[in-house]
């Protein structure tokens, strides 16, 4: 199989390749040691993230488990499966610059939107940064959220964000605890599907293998989100096979033509193994001030 590389931009902390011949659609954002491999041809998705060689997203090839993707919100306007335009069609290439790699979805037949995403980096902190663009292709106004889902194992990991215990929804679905400034759950295995919701404040963390991912977007006030949708949402999949990592921006109204963006930064650290939580959220809250 033939090998070869094509740079597309070097600087300073980043680097944006494509894979030629047999690759060819996937490009990997490298920001000092951390890297990360978008495929245009499977929706867009983000397929990799990992600290030198330490993965830290799921790797699963069974439909709807793996990668990181996006939708839009709410979901009972599209109920399943994923719109296939955003989540599985291929997405292209709309500009490639020294710092930034831009892709555009095909517009929707059905939901009559087109996502955006773009991908950069922050050289002084090692984040990469996605922000999505929704816009309003019909030709009537339009209510919409944007919403990530990240896709992790479920390992023996830790999930943890600012949240009040007593706002999680529903209430003892999954086992939460408040400690040290933050709500945590404990990766577990199950014989059915959960999902929970949740009012946090801004930023959403998972440790697992000596990794710590850290994602920081909007804070919203509680009526912000789709209807029955919320900012923070963690799926656990029955068994012990993948956890979603969900994150939502504000229910927007789009007239025709009219669009909205969003962002989230990416941060991957390394971190030890059986560190404390209180550490942990000190490493996060440091994170966040950059």
């Amino acid at each position: 199989m033939k090998k070869m590389f094509l740079t597309a931009a070097v600087l300073t902390g980043f680097l944006l390749t494509a894979a030629a011949a047999d690759d060819s659609d996937q490009f990997v954002l490298k920001s000092g040691d951390v890297t990360m491999t978008v495929d245009i041809s499977k929706g867009g998705k983000i397929l990799s993230l990992k600290h030198k060689d330490a993965e830290v997203i799921s790797q699963s090839r069974f439909p709807e488990s793996f990668g990181s993707t996006f939708w839009t919100s709410p979901q009972k306007e599209w109920n399943w499966p994923p719109v296939q335009e955003y989540d599985k069609m291929p997405y292209t290439v709309a500009e490639r610059t020294d710092s930034r790699l831009s892709i555009t979805s095909q517009v929707s037949e059905r939901m009559k939107y087109r996502i955006s995403k773009t991908f950069t980096t922050e050289s002084k902190t090692g984040a990469i940064v996605v922000t999505y663009t929704i816009k309003n292709m019909a030709d009537e106004t339009r209510q919409v959220a944007p919403w990530e889902i990240t896709r992790v194992p479920n390992g023996d990991g830790t999930i943890f964000f600012d949240a009040p215990l007593e706002g999680i929804t529903p209430a003892g679905l999954m086992t939460f605890t408040a400690q040290d400034g933050a709500v945590w759950y404990t990766t577990d295995e199950a014989p059915q599907n959960r999902k929970i919701n949740a009012d946090g404040h801004g930023w959403l963390a998972y440790s697992a293998d000596g990794l710590l991912l850290i994602k920081q977007f909007d804070d919203l006030d509680a009526s912000a989100p789709a209807p029955g949708e919320a900012e923070i949402q963690v799926y656990v999949n029955r068994g012990k096979s993948y956890i979603e990592l969900e994150s939502q921006g504000a229910y927007a109204t789009l007239a025709p033509g009219e669009q909205l963006s969003w962002t989230v930064r990416w941060m991957l650290l390394p971190v030890k193994n059986g560190t404390k939580q209180a550490q942990l959220l000190k490493t996060v809250k440091k994170a966040l001030k950059h």
